[in-house]
């Protein structure tokens, strides 16, 4: 992995941590302008996908009391 690369996982782990909502759009614009980038037949994948919208539903909701 370049510098580059290294620096801008960085920055989306940050981005990630810091603000998921705007890093949720980020990344479904990449997926929507890049979608050959994110073809992964993987189960796993779409378990925790599966997983990570139950919990950002379930915190929502928590917010919204």
């Amino acid at each position: 992995m370049s510098d580059l690369d290294e620096s801008i996982g960085k920055i989306l782990q940050e981005l990630q941590k810091d603000d998921p909502e705007t890093f949720a759009k980020l990344m479904k614009k990449a997926q929507q302008d890049n979608p050959e980038l994110f073809e992964d037949g993987d189960s796993e994948n779409k378990e925790i996908e599966e997983y990570n919208k139950k919990v950002d539903e379930y915190n929502k909701k928590i917010d919204s009391e």
